[in-house]
């Protein structure tokens, strides 16, 4: 069986290390886990490898967030996909810090990226792993906290929410949505 796993960021330096990039990073630290590197393609930087007997194909777009499902829809018709094993992975700032929510599908929260891949799929049938992001902000504060740099305290626990995160990714392809949602919600 082949699965679309794709982590949602922004492209460039800038955007290294913040809040609304940790997609890429869980997607960056499973490709490390199983010894794989990532290779510009068209639409994004794809990445691939077997785990028990199932092949994942891992996707950090390079249409920026707001742009994400093109880069999902092309990867998922090119290597044909079933809609029902693509995961997406994403940053959420109605969840705790560290939190990890799997969805099988669902309205896009006020995500951009998620609302563009719901209207490039023309639905919202899509599993999502969300990765809680918190929301230690001030009123009008949204946007530099999201694009912002983890705090000291934050750095810190991240490698640890970025393993359970990438624990969740393989459970939910080998095991299945239902049982990975019991496991790790």
């Amino acid at each position: 069986m082949t699965y679309l796993i794709v982590g949602l960021g922004n492209i460039g330096s800038e955007y290294a290390g913040t809040r609304h990039n940790i997609g890429f990073d869980v997607v960056d630290a499973l490709a490390e886990k199983h010894n794989c590197a990532f290779d510009l393609k068209r639409l994004g930087y794809k990445s691939e490898f077997r785990f028990k007997g199932r092949s994942f194909h891992l996707i950090k777009p390079t249409t920026y967030m707001n742009l994400s499902g093109k880069s999902l829809r092309y990867w998922m018709q090119l290597l044909k996909v079933k809609q029902e094993n693509v995961l997406v992975i994403v940053d959420d700032k109605d969840l705790d810090f560290g939190k990890l929510r799997l969805k099988g599908k669902g309205n896009d929260g006020g995500h951009n990226g998620l609302k563009d891949i719901t209207k490039q799929l023309g639905n919202n049938k899509y599993a999502r792993l969300r990765f809680g992001i918190g929301s230690n902000f001030r009123p009008g504060q949204q946007v530099r906290y999201v694009l912002g740099k983890w705090t000291e305290g934050e750095a810190a626990e991240i490698p640890n929410h970025i393993d359970r995160a990438v624990q969740a990714i393989e459970s939910f392809v080998t095991i299945g949505l239902a049982r990975t949602m019991n496991q790790f919600n």
